[in-house]
């Protein structure tokens, strides 16, 4: 892989996500949006790649990412995600669902939409106006999902002013990310180490599954889901550890990979290419994962500059019996047997690297250290 590029932004970056490309489009990712957290004034703004490897003063290379617009957030930007090519749906520590919509013409940002009180503390105890953070969202044209620290999922619909559906108690924990399984499915994982699957076609506010990792209770904060197997779910918490899920089968997950020493903040398939999956830490790693099986032989090494350390790991079940050509190559590999080849993608060890997001050969990933990183090169 090339270099990747760092451009330090004077902020701590919480979220970074690429613009989708137009679907038949043969455009590679060019922008890119970010968010920031624990600064004094924080914002979400929009970046274009450019053109890469400009000389610095120093005669070193430089990311040439531009910055196009920018906006004032009011709180901390607990998750980003794009709507459409023009809409970015923001969630904030006041609880706060905000959708911004771009301008391309004058590029700017404005307010096009905004739910204010999406998440909030009830009770006894409570303030009367206690906000919770929004601490995920998902979407799917025409719905956003949201999920909080109050423990409630709201389903909003753009251009509608109020909730479509709102789940008031679906969880007595906090409740970190969401991903779609299917449309009317979504899954939620949450602060006691539990994976819930939700069925929008039902009423009542109890889930339709619920996985977890036996004993441990491990705080989840992040999940995504295979792009082509639905049932296959990857997630990551507080021990650093990844985890691989088929929610068809058992309540447990099907393989547990020692990853970070610290938290791990986001998981991701690549969409287009999933054998490959990318994971980021409060360590200040990032690591590519790579269990694409036409890789001859490959080490059970961690590539890392030159040096290598073991990759350990465990599968909690045998999944021989299934036919191999049906399944994930996370699921038919046995990490103990077969190889993940993992490769970390930063220089040095960094502070927190906070949020990745992947999109064909492009990379982008926000840190603490006030830096953003790109690289246009993943595979080659």
């Amino acid at each position: 892989m090339e270099d990747i590029y760092a451009k330090f932004v004077s902020q701590k970056i919480s979220k970074t996500r690429w613009r989708p490309v137009p679907p038949g489009s043969l455009q590679t990712a060019d922008t890119f949006a970010a968010g920031s957290w624990d600064n004094e004034e924080n914002y979400v703004s929009l970046w274009s790649i450019g053109d890469f490897g400009n000389l610095d003063s120093d005669g070193g290379f430089e990311g040439d990412h531009q910055l196009l617009c920018d906006i004032r957030h009011h709180g901390d930007v607990m998750d980003l995600q794009f709507f459409d090519q023009e809409r970015i749906v923001a969630a904030s520590s006041t609880g706060c669902v905000t959708v911004f919509l771009h301008h391309p013409n004058n590029q700017t940002l404005s307010v096009s939409q905004q739910w204010t009180a999406a998440h909030y503390h009830t009770g006894p105890g409570s303030p009367s106006c206690g906000s919770a953070p929004c601490t995920g969202i998902v979407c799917s044209n025409p719905e956003i999902v949201t999920v909080g620290e109050d423990g409630r999922i709201n389903l909003f619909r753009a251009d509608h002013k109020e909730a479509v559906r709102t789940i008031d108690n679906a969880d007595s924990s906090t409740l970190h990310a969401v991903t779609f399984l299917r449309t009317p499915e979504i899954l939620t994982v949450n602060s006691i180490g539990q994976l819930k699957i939700w069925d929008f076609r039902k009423q009542g506010n109890e889930p339709s599954q619920i996985l977890s990792l036996t004993g441990d209770r491990v705080p989840l904060h992040c999940v995504d889901r295979h792009p082509n197997q639905q049932h296959v779910v990857a997630t990551g918490g507080q021990d650093g550890m990844l985890s691989i899920w088929d929610v068809r089968q058992g309540t447990m997950p099907v393989s547990l990979l020692k990853a970070h020493e610290a938290e791990m903040w986001e998981v991701h398939f690549h969409p287009s290419n999933p054998d490959h999956l990318f994971t980021c830490s409060e360590d200040g790693s990032l690591w590519h994962w790579d269990a694409s099986t036409d890789v001859p032989e490959k080490s059970s090494l961690f590539n890392q500059g030159g040096r290598n350390s073991t990759f350990l790991s465990h599968s909690i079940s045998n999944q021989a019996s299934v036919h191999q050509s049906l399944i994930s190559s996370w699921l038919s590999t046995d990490p103990a047997k077969d190889r993940i080849e993992i490769t970390s993608l930063l220089p040095s060890r960094t502070l927190s690297v906070n949020s990745l997001d992947v999109l064909g050969p492009c990379l982008v990933c926000g840190t603490d250290s006030e830096a953003i990183y790109v690289t246009r090169q993943l595979f080659s």
